[in-house]
């Protein structure tokens, strides 16, 4: 199949899953390797580039980023990362997720030009999507850094503004210890006179330093940009012209002003070559969508999705909870990933939720039933069954729930699509 654009979509990930150079911490880090893919490809930054890095909120923002660029008219190329149910979902042109043919063709480009050099699942995809992009002669380009920011494969790209979201714990064992040395990893998406956002009102002073250190145009949310509540609107205030009269976000959750302002922000700074309308923003914002974010589904039990899985998003998907209306029970199919905090997510939701019902994952990483039953019951809590995956535990609920009930599903990508998939739900 090498260097020939043959071969089904699944053929060709499940060959790619294979490809994965390990060193001795697990993934090997670095852009060497897929920067000397990219110049054999002849990939250059034609269209502007908005870069989004962040512990969580990222994929909030770069939705919103979407729905407003495509109100405006622009054609918009967006690569995000993971998928929950469809590998297409990831590469996305004009809100249309990329045709099995069109990726199958990328990832043969990719292969001629890689030769011997070894690549990861996810530089792989991300040199893809920029040829489908390419290919498709998008007007802007959004993507999502996939870990970290320095070392990540989008980071070969140069960003006409880059933006970090959010900076907190997660993926320890890659990016440091602590916030100082995440927050570093986060900043290295950052370039000498190019804008840079920050949505996190109080970024540790290793984020801050480095946009310093190279001349970087920081913006931190709550210093150079931020927002103001209003009676069924709110106001968003910048550099630019400040903005009143605005709709709240279509997604849900208290956190997505802070997201919509970081994306208003980045838009300010690129008025110049991406302008765009008051009018374009209201639509956008209320058009927004993303799955598994805090995602209310129509019906009776009320079902909530959420991907959260570290400590960060956990509390916002607490305070969201709390902000919805009563219900006399939640029922909880938890699933996570054995490297994650699950401690601290347990003890963060112990209060809210009536019911638990622990399933396992699939995947070298997953957490099993049993292991989520040992940390429930080290908290003092015992489930009600344990589960075989997030499907089962989901029909479990949904017989078991009445119609003032809430059912929640949380704490993995994962644990969302098995949700998904029993319900039959697209993306």
């Amino acid at each position: 199949m090498s260097g020939e654009s043959s071969g089904t979509l699944a053929a060709w990930l499940q060959r790619l899953e294979g490809m994965h150079p390990r060193g001795s911490d697990g993934i090997e880090l670095g852009l060497t390797r897929v920067a000397e893919v990219k110049a054999r490809l002849g990939q250059v930054e034609k269209a502007p580039i908005i870069l989004v890095a962040g512990t969580n909120g990222k994929g909030s923002t770069c939705a919103m980023l979407e729905a407003i660029l495509r109100s405006a008219g622009y054609r918009v190329g967006l690569y995000t990362s993971p998928h929950l149910l469809r590998y297409n979902e990831r590469v996305c042109v004009d809100g249309q997720p990329a045709t099995d043919q069109a990726l199958v063709a990328a990832f043969a480009e990719v292969e001629a030009a890689r030769r011997d050099t070894p690549l990861t699942y996810f530089e792989f995809g991300t040199l893809a999507a920029v040829q489908v992009f390419a290919a498709n002669a998008v007007d802007v380009v959004i993507l999502e850094v996939g870990l970290g920011g320095r070392l990540d494969a989008t980071n070969i790209y140069t960003p006409a503004c880059a933006i970090v979201t959010t900076v907190d714990l997660d993926h320890m064992e890659f990016l440091g210890p602590d916030r100082q040395f995440i927050g570093r990893e986060k900043a290295g998406i950052f370039r000498p006179g190019v804008p840079a956002i920050c949505g996190d009102p109080s970024p540790p002073a290793s984020l801050s330093e480095y946009a310093l250190h190279i001349g970087a145009d920081l913006q931190v949310l709550g210093k150079d940009f931020g927002f103001m509540r209003q009676e069924q609107q709110w106001r968003y205030w910048g550099r630019g012209e400040a903005r009143a009269g605005l709709a709240y976000p279509s997604l849900r959750g208290r956190s997505q002003l802070a997201n919509a302002a970081s994306a208003l922000a980045a838009l300010d700074t690129l008025r110049d070559t991406l302008p765009v309308a008051v009018k374009d923003i209201r639509y956008g914002l209320l058009e927004a969508e993303i799955a598994g974010r805090f995602q209310v589904l129509p019906g009776q039990p009320t079902i909530v999705l959420d991907v959260a899985h570290n400590a960060q998003s956990v509390r916002v998907l607490d305070a969201n909870l709390s902000d919805m209306a009563f219900h006399p029970a939640t029922w909880a199919v938890f699933g996570m990933l054995a490297d994650k905090d699950v401690d601290t997510a347990i003890a963060l939701l112990k209060d809210r939720v009536t019911h638990w019902l622990p399933c396992s994952l699939t995947g070298r990483r997953a957490a099993s039933a049993d292991f989520l039953t040992q940390r429930l019951q080290a908290q003092g809590i015992t489930p009600l069954a344990l589960f075989p995956g997030p499907g089962a535990a989901l029909a479990h609920a949904q017989e078991k729930a009445v119609d003032a009930d809430r059912i929640l599903v949380f704490g993995s990508f994962l644990t969302v699509a098995g949700a998904l998939e029993h319900l039959g739900r697209p993306v």
